[in-house]
């Protein structure tokens, strides 16, 4: 099931970015403008009467089944085409109109034209807006990664928040011992076991400071700690990962490791879907069998690199 669905969003998301064509087998355009709590629908029809506004409904899987239900009553199970933009509702709901039959646009927010001086936003304008320029072909959608996917780029970017909070974290820190006069001898390697120690040695007049550092340096060591358990728990998913054998061929290249080609194509995904040269030589070159690490030192010596 869950294979289907990943075709069928491949298949979706292709269709979606070959704007503008084999539009006649629509039934009609519905334009959806998606906030947390509810979504706003507009209609347009095929051919060039105004896009008529159906009103909101919940956000909720439920109301958007029961919604489809008499949508597809109404339309007697023609195909219809919607979109929405592109936030952080994800990709729910293009799952589930993809799953019910129908094929769907998620569209880049930055790319949908503008008219000068349009200035006044409403869920109501929005959704009419997203309907009348689908219908036209005038939208931009953006690729839409499959469930196994998303669940990787989600895994490295969380670990990347946690990389974020270890940061400010050691900031903070930092900054508090320096403030009360502490210095770390310059060209000494910072959060070593030495430099731990040191900082726990510290001692201050008032006492309520002591506990203020310990605040401090307990933060750090929660923060650093969070990012190993993330970074482990990458690695271990990445041998299942349908995308492991391009991290493999990334990693022959120098200078890239295996934490920087998994969080690269977490992001990027299949990259053989880029349909200019560039790309494609890139995906040629990925997908090259993996240099032995004996021979990268006598390519770099030869001078052949």
């Amino acid at each position: 099931m869950k294979e289907d669905i990943a075709k069928a969003i491949d298949r979706q998301t292709a269709a979606a970015l070959d704007t503008g064509k084999g539009w006649s087998r629509y039934g009609a355009f519905v334009g959806l403008d998606v906030d947390k709590e509810t979504i706003a629908i507009a209609v347009a029809l095929p051919g060039r009467d105004a896009p008529a506004y159906r009103g909101e409904m919940a956000h909720t899987p439920k109301a958007i089944g029961k919604w489809l239900e008499g949508l597809n009553s109404e339309f007697g199970g023609a195909l219809l085409l919607f979109c929405y933009e592109a936030g952080p509702g994800g990709y729910g709901l293009h799952r589930q109109l993809v799953e019910a039959g129908h094929d769907c646009q998620v569209v880049a927010p930055s790319l949908i034209p503008k008219k000068a001086g349009e200035r006044i936003k409403t869920d109501r304008r929005d959704a009419l807006k997203l309907a009348r320029l689908l219908r036209a072909g005038e939208l931009t959608a953006v690729w839409v990664p499959d469930p196994e996917q998303e669940a990787m780029r989600d895994l490295t970017r969380a670990r990347n928040d946690m990389k974020g909070q270890e940061r400010k974290a050691r900031q903070q820190l930092n900054a508090f011992v320096l403030r009360h006069g502490h210095h770390w001898p310059r060209g000494k390697k910072r959060w070593t076991k030495a430099h731990f120690n040191w900082l726990e040695s510290l001692r201050f007049a008032q006492p309520w400071l002591q506990i203020v550092l310990q605040a401090y340096i307990d933060a750090v060591k929660a923060a650093t700690q969070r990012v190993a358990d993330l970074t482990d728990q990458l690695m271990r998913a990445l041998p299942g990962w349908s995308l492991a054998p391009v991290v493999d061929a990334l990693v022959a290249l120098r200078g890239i490791d295996k934490l920087a080609a998994t969080v690269l194509l977490a992001e990027l995904g299949d990259i053989s879907r880029f349909g200019s040269p560039k790309p494609a030589y890139l995906t040629d070159l990925l997908l090259r069998p993996p240099i032995p690490s004996s021979s990268r030192g006598a390519l770099v010596a030869g001078g052949s690199t």
